[in-house]
């Protein structure tokens, strides 16, 4: 089988993906993502179905996404993905973009993973891993380094969210789209009718577990109002779970 080092699915917007305004939710854009990662990873032989799974496995660090344009019901969707080799010593990149087949772009992005010790929840480094992983140099959709994002120091409460049965996946603790979800329930309905998610960018600190909750809380930047910080606090632990910033901007789909 000849390898791919660049991944390509096609899907198309169902209404039970899009919001009020029939627009593809935020975290659906991240749903896809992890599925077409997913199924390059096991097409280049180190998914989660491959013998590596049993002695290593890919967690979720950092990702950014830039929003240019939402789909919205039955139009169709290219989903491209690739690696992109490894930053700051530690982390796998992979980038992706979302195409129309008439070649207008949804959005860009790119994320960044670390190799786990799925028994002692450890980090491994890059060079533990055997398998010849496509760099595609020179291909970015995304280019610019994942940073680490500002704690926020007088946060406002923005959601309250418990790791129930619907928000833990088969790693056995809370998905990566789940906190896209609950970011986005951090801002009323009303800012949604006039504003959309530009951009956001989203860093997962500490898994979450079964019943456990995490109290999320939002802060505006002083210079910037449009741009906005959000932290879930793991009320069962005290530990950050996660970090964001997300920019908001006019709604641009007029259909």
């Amino acid at each position: 089988m000849e390898i791919q080092p660049i991944w390509r699915e096609q899907t198309r917007v169902h209404s039970f993906e899009t919001d009020f305004a029939n627009l593809w939710k935020p975290a659906i854009f991240f749903q896809w993502m992890q599925e077409a990662a997913s199924n390059h990873a096991d097409h280049l032989g180190v998914g989660y179905h491959s013998p590596l799974a049993e002695r290593m496995l890919w967690v979720l660090s950092r990702l950014k996404v830039y929003f240019h344009s939402y789909p919205t019901l039955l139009d169709e969707i290219i989903i491209e993905t690739w690696p992109r080799g490894i930053q700051q010593k530690i982390f796998f990149t992979r980038d992706y973009r979302f195409w129309s087949p008439q070649g207008k772009l949804y959005a860009s992005a790119s994320s960044a993973y670390l190799l786990i010790d799925p028994v002692k929840r450890r980090m491994l480094l890059p060079n533990q891993i055997s398998a010849d992983m496509p760099t595609n140099e020179g291909l970015a959709a995304v280019d610019e380094l994942l940073e680490k994002i500002p704690a926020l120091d007088n946060p406002m409460p923005g959601h309250t969210a418990a790791a129930d049965y619907s928000a833990v996946d088969l790693m056995g603790h809370v998905n990566n789209t789940r906190y896209v979800e609950w970011i986005c329930n951090c801002f009323p309905q009303e800012k949604y009718q006039q504003e959309q998610i530009a951009w956001l960018q989203i860093n997962y600190n500490n898994e979450v577990r079964p019943n456990e909750i995490v109290q999320l809380g939002i802060q505006p930047l002083k210079d910037d109002p449009q741009t906005y910080l959000v932290e879930g606090i793991n009320q069962n632990t005290d530990a950050r779970a996660f970090e964001a910033a997300l920019g908001w901007q006019a709604k641009s789909n007029a259909e």
